[in-house]
């Protein structure tokens, strides 16, 4: 059953899909073996599936029924929960637990500021200290935009069509069946217009899935900022230090361009053996592991910077080192992300999911309100910049949105997707968060815009073709103001 979700799966990702299709040989393989993860498959969908449920009812507000029928397909497919015998919630202590037909029981539960967790088989707690975050922010109820969500009225700026920017919304919602749950459009900096799904609005945390990898690649880049880092530097994980050890020579670089190499399959691999079992790349969120030490510690399937696979392990590695950055600051790691980050742009309701030793799963277990994808987008629109402070160092912009040379096609950059192969009916040059069921944050530098879509994962196929319909009009009511940018003829 786990294999035929994954096929179907496939026909929900054409972007990620036809991103890996290599049109060139791929070098041969390095002498290390694959040792597939242990547990059973139902099992691991079953806690996926908890998950999902808890932080849909106690983070985004959802209901059960809508919940289980619309969200995270990823890690438990629909036919996986049709065998899901028995569903408890426990809204006292936010708890979710699921039965399986063999008498198994997996759970979630939510423990504060730090979302929902998958718990281990037959536990109730977890290896780290829950803690509540602490920010500097002001009351974004009384702070203007974009610091905070109080958005001053006034006419649109009259080079916008302001019919064809109505019609653009109207589209994104259209029809009913996309599911669209959140869009929100940026122009210059204003908050020009933006819609939710009746019963959500502007505070209420959606999930963004692999859109949270651009925030962790966005942590190191403030970091690289500090010269904690360097971005063409050797990665400093210890157990890669041995002499001989091809992972060695792994640059930051190269995982910031998900070319590190490393042996961690993935469903949507073209050459990932079905038979074989469960693939890594869903471990990581369904096995209740320490999910940062099991991705550093995995083989090398090709050396570094020849083999651009789209694998959960690159991110979760930057989020390692963003971890091992914040224990030698001895900063509060749990608060780390929004002292680097988050109150430095005004994010003051994003939720970082973690493991069930307190790890980031910045790989996509992330939850955040449209206008704080917006704030994360509007960064880079302003090539780093924020309210005159360098946030990230000069030329990071540039080196996320420059194809990755170890890729087949220009279709990746660095932790952002490219529309250099025209996946959006927008300019070739604009960039791009994505998250699996159709979450998406375009940057459009032509028309210094960010546009965000949100949706529930069960409207993925009908929510990209309505995002793709406003898009077209967004780009009908709104000038261009700036030439396209060209990437280098070459890169490192």
């Amino acid at each position: 059953m786990f294999w035929a979700r994954s096929a179907a799966l496939l026909t929900l990702l054409p972007v990620l899909a036809a991103a890996q299709r290599n049109a060139r040989p791929v070098p041969p393989e390095l002498p290390t073996p694959w040792i597939q993860p242990p547990g059973d498959p139902l099992e691991h969908a079953a806690a996926g599936f908890a998950k999902i449920l808890c932080s849909a009812l106690f983070i985004t507000g959802r209901d059960l029924k809508s919940a289980a029928e619309e969200d995270g397909y990823f890690v438990s497919a629909p036919e996986e929960r049709r065998q899901v015998t028995d569903t408890v919630v426990d809204r006292a202590s936010q708890t979710v637990k699921v039965k399986l037909p063999n008498g198994v029981w997996r759970s979630a539960h939510r423990f504060g500021d730090q979302g929902c967790v998958t718990l281990p088989r037959g536990k109730d707690s977890v290896e780290f200290r829950p803690a509540r975050i602490t920010s500097a922010l002001a009351d974004p109820a009384r702070t203007p935009w974009p610091m905070g969500d109080v958005v001053s009225p006034g006419p649109l700026p009259s080079e916008i069509n302001a019919a064809k920017l109505a019609a653009a919304v109207d589209s994104a919602f259209s029809p009913r069946e996309g599911l669209t749950a959140a869009f929100v459009v940026v122009y210059k900096g204003r908050l020009i217009a933006e819609r939710y799904q009746p019963g959500l609005d502007f505070t209420t945390r959606l999930p963004g899935w692999s859109m949270g990898k651009s925030v962790t690649a966005t942590m190191m880049g403030r970091l690289i900022n500090e010269k904690v880092y360097d971005l063409w530097q050797n990665a400093p994980v210890d157990e890669w230090q041995k002499s001989g050890d091809v992972r060695k020579g792994i640059r930051i670089a190269d995982i910031f361009r998900m070319s590190s190499g490393l042996r961690f399959p993935a469903p949507q691999d073209p050459d990932f053996d079905r038979k074989k079992g469960y693939p890594d790349h869903l471990y990581v969120y369904t096995g209740a592991i320490d999910a940062h030490q099991y991705v550093i510690t995995r083989p090398p399937q090709w050396p570094p910077n020849t083999v651009g696979r789209y694998r959960n392990t690159d991110p979760l590695t930057l989020a390692y080192l963003v971890k091992k950055a914040a224990g030698a600051r001895k900063a509060d790691y749990l608060s780390f992300p929004q002292q680097l980050l988050f109150d430095k742009i005004g994010v003051s309701r994003m939720t970082l999911e973690v493991d069930p030793f307190g790890n980031f799963q910045g790989q996509g277990y992330e939850l955040a309100p449209g206008r704080d994808w917006a704030r994360i987008a509007m960064l880079y629109a302003q090539d780093g910049v924020w309210n005159g402070e360098r946030l990230l160092p000069s030329g990071f912009v540039d080196f996320v949105r420059t194809p990755a040379p170890a890729w087949d096609t220009p279709r990746y950059g660095g932790m952002f997707w490219l529309n250099r192969t025209k996946t959006f009916p927008v300019p070739e040059d604009a960039f791009y968060m994505s998250g699996v069921g159709g979450q998406t944050t375009l940057i459009i530098p032509t028309h210094d815009l960010v546009v965000v879509r949100l949706g529930h994962y069960k409207g993925a196929s009908a929510g990209g073709r309505a995002l793709a319909r406003a898009l077209t009009l967004l780009m009908e009511a709104i000038p261009q103001v700036r030439p396209a940018w060209q990437p280098p003829a070459s890169a490192r």
